[in-house]
């Protein structure tokens, strides 16, 4: 085993500290290949680069665009890979605007839907409960 100078690196509960993520985050990015000690102790012990803060920065960042922890996975092994990877990048920020546009429509449906119950509710008398009947408006709806 080659020698390691500790100093050289960072534990992972001092990679928790300055990044603000827990050690079991780091442990999971770590386990999904998101984020790579740079090396194991025979005690275990996984030891970062002085960069994976930098790293771990660039992953919030993705994610904070929306991007999943597998797709931030596919961007960096195409950087690991040697490439550029602005295109993937962009091809997946292309696919989250379409799917943030169709999620818009159905929300925009349904609001519509709710609000048409809520009008014709709202002129409804409070009409008899039946014995079984939780609330005869919501059983009153229909299941499509």
């Amino acid at each position: 085993e080659k020698i390691v100078s500790k100093l050289a690196y960072l534990k992972i509960g001092e990679l928790a500290r300055i990044t603000g993520l827990t050690v079991g985050n780091l442990r999971y990015y770590s386990d999904i290949g998101l984020l790579q000690p740079v090396h194991r102790g025979d005690n275990g012990y996984r030891y970062y680069a002085q960069n994976a803060s930098e790293q771990v920065e660039f992953i919030k960042k993705a994610q904070s665009l929306g991007f999943t922890l597998e797709e931030i996975k596919q961007i960096l092994d195409v950087r690991n890979g040697g490439e550029i990877p602005c295109d993937l990048v962009q091809s997946l920020l292309n696919n989250k605007i379409e799917q943030l546009a169709i999620q818009i429509k159905q929300m925009t449906l349904f609001k519509k839907e709710l609000e048409e119950y809520r009008a014709i509710w709202a002129n409804q008398p409070e009409s008899n409960l039946k014995q079984e009947e939780v609330c005869p408006l919501i059983d009153s709806v229909p299941l499509h």
